[in-house]
């Protein structure tokens, strides 16, 4: 694929919470695999605190780098969830209760037995402009701008909002991988590598080293969304850490 074919995109962590460890995330991984299964490459992630202008400042230089922002975080019904409004002050747009939302919202709560208070309906605050984006786990929507996706923190509705939103983004190639487990370190077999990578400029590799009971092992990954090139990669790879007696 030339660069102009591939589809990029960036994750933007929010929340005072991730950077304090007080809560460990579970969404990048998730997010990073279902990207890769439908041919997004994931280009970079990054984490912000609950501060509007940092948020404002991550989400204008992500989106203008890449082909899709993920944002996960901040959209709860309490005072510190400011993504919203952040979102909103990123675009130059006004933030309000939208009437699409309160609609998906008020039969859910009701149905619960729930009142749709005010801090509830701050769930309902959507910049103007943006299309909403389906939460089937508790309702309370997130919502796309633009090239931004805004999606909530807790892990099974980010799963299930990251789904919806993914279902109307240009997607690419899939990127198959193959994987080699060398019992030995990385240095023995770093020369040898590097030469092969060279071969296969279109074929990303990378190495995986782990040390664990006094043993060295080394996992080499291949990736490439031409099945037929990744397989002649991995072949002659094999090849040659065989003649090493390496494998």
């Amino acid at each position: 694929m030339s660069g102009s074919d591939i589809i990029t995109a960036a994750v933007l962590v929010i929340g005072d919470e991730i950077l304090s460890g007080r809560t460990k995330d579970q969404n990048i991984g998730t997010i990073a695999e279902h990207l890769t299964d439908i041919g997004i490459a994931l280009r970079e992630v990054r984490v912000v605190g609950d501060v509007e202008a940092d948020i404002v400042a991550a989400v204008n230089a992500l989106r203008a780098r890449y082909t899709y922002l993920f944002t996960t975080g901040g959209i709860g019904p309490t005072h510190d969830d400011i993504t919203a409004d952040s979102i909103g002050a990123a675009f130059g747009v006004p933030v309000e209760v939208d009437d699409r939302a309160v609609a998906l919202m008020k039969p859910a709560y009701e149905a619960r037995g729930i009142a749709l208070t005010p801090a509830r309906l701050r769930m309902a605050r959507v910049p103007a402009g943006a299309e909403l984006i389906v939460n089937s786990v508790s309702a309370a929507p997130g919502f796309k701008i633009d090239n931004v996706m805004v999606l909530a923190g807790v892990p099974d509705i980010m799963k299930a909002m990251l789904f919806a939103a993914t279902q109307q983004l240009r997607t690419g190639p899939r990127v198959n991988s193959v994987s080699i487990v060398v019992r030995s370190a990385e240095g023995e077999i770093a020369d040898l590598f590097a030469a092969h990578q060279k071969r296969f400029p279109d074929v990303a590799m990378g190495s995986y080293p782990t040390f664990s009971e006094g043993n060295y092992r080394t996992e080499l990954v291949l990736r490439c969304s031409d099945s037929e090139r990744l397989e002649e990669a991995r072949a002659g790879l094999s090849r040659l850490l065989a003649e090493r007696e390496l494998l």
